[in-house]
């Protein structure tokens, strides 16, 4: 599965990891995450966050 980078400050989400904060279990890919899911470091919303290539 695919990380994703915040453009703001620089957060990488790794689904292998989710997002245990925000009840986001692991293995839950960046795309299944709900349309409200903010940034945990920032508070921005998935809309500025890009595919980290690896």
């Amino acid at each position: 599965m695919e990380k994703y980078c915040c453009t703001v400050c620089a957060y990488v989400y790794d689904p292998a990891l989710g997002d245990p904060e925000d009840d986001i279990g692991p293995d839950t890919p960046f795309d299944a995450l709900p349309d409200d899911w903010v940034c945990p470091v920032c508070g921005e919303g998935k809309w500025v966050f890009e595919p980290l290539a690896e």
